[in-house]
């Protein structure tokens, strides 16, 4: 039994079904909502429970791993950007990391895989990234400095209480069920399905432009490598880049959008932009290499089945 936590999010509903495909059965936490995707339906409470877990309890977290004889957790979990104050957000991720970091040792749990992210990259001039470089100790938002927190921390945890950990550098993910729409490719599709010029505005982030090199993985993609990850009989590292190792700009996706949409009312400026790195893109040879991951979806894939999902009516 697999434990995702921050089960009810974007991504962890796609790795729930990756897991639920690959014959594994998962438990997701819930916090404050609660999410049933038709790509779920018929495996809820069969090979797919939801159950409500506050990581501020730490044997809140314990209880869940015991009740369920959880063998692997992926924690996903995360609060919401700028919602928080600065001591409410440190607490909040660090007692949860700690907690669910206790429940898996009590637990006997065999693999922990915590999320990180393409974000502590971002002091870094131009890529490709790869999980050996240098990180420097500054960072400039949250998730940067928090996930750089996790794999030092969770790390000596781990050395600690002779535990197996992994850390996701999870890139930029698109597609179905993602409501905070920061991304090029979803701010592209939303803004067609809505018939509106696109890309809808930018959220915190520059105008996007045609030469940008973007790191854009498809979420199917995604939770597929996670699972596999997560699943593999053994691991030779403890940090794995998690993308679809294609290289792709921002005109790739805009593209792929005029094949599916050719009505699309959607501009990029030309050229690449005044904040756009050198070859700002995660290498994924580690994951590759120990699991066999080969991305399914590239920008015209993955656009396509997105433009699907949400013309067949589905949540988005």
């Amino acid at each position: 039994m697999q434990l995702i936590t921050g089960g009810m999010g974007f991504i962890g509903l796609h790795t729930a079904r990756a897991f639920l495909d690959a014959g594994e059965s998962v438990v997701v936490s819930r916090y404050r909502t609660t999410r049933q995707p038709s790509f779920l339906h018929g495996e809820w409470d069969r090979r797919l429970f939801a159950e409500p877990l506050d990581l501020s309890h730490e044997r809140a977290a314990i209880g869940l791993v015991e009740k369920h004889e959880v063998t692997g957790i992926i924690h996903l979990v995360v609060p919401a950007l700028a919602a928080l104050s600065a001591a409410e957000e440190f607490d909040v991720n660090m007692t949860g990391l700690k907690n669910i970091l206790e429940a898996a040792r009590i637990g006997g749990v065999k693999r922990v895989a915590i999320a990180s992210s393409v974000a502590v990259y971002a002091g870094l001039k131009e890529g490709p990234f790869t999980e050996d470089m240098l990180l420097p100790v500054a960072s400039g938002n949250p998730t940067e400095a928090y996930k750089k927190s996790f794999e030092i921390l969770a790390s000596h945890y781990a050395d600690r209480a002779g535990m197996e950990i992994i850390f996701l550098r999870i890139g930029g993910v698109y597609g179905p069920l993602y409501h905070s729409l920061s991304n090029l490719p979803a701010r592209l599709v939303h803004a067609a399905i809505a018939g509106v010029p696109g890309p809808l505005p930018p959220k915190r982030r520059p105008d996007p432009h045609v030469d940008d090199p973007t790191d854009a993985c498809y979420v199917k993609d995604c939770a597929a490598a996670i699972q596999m990850l997560q699943s593999a009989p053994s691991l030779n590292h403890r940090i794995y880049n998690v993308s679809a190792g294609l290289t792709a700009v921002s005109g790739d996706f805009l593209g792929a959008l005029k094949v599916r949409l050719p009505d699309a009312k959607a501009e990029l400026k030309p050229g690449r932009g005044p904040r756009g790195r050198v070859d700002a893109v995660m290498d994924i040879t580690r994951l590759v290499a120990e699991t066999g991951f080969k991305a399914a979806y590239d920008a015209r894939a993955g656009i396509a089945d997105y433009v699907d999902w949400l013309q067949a009516g589905n949540e988005y």
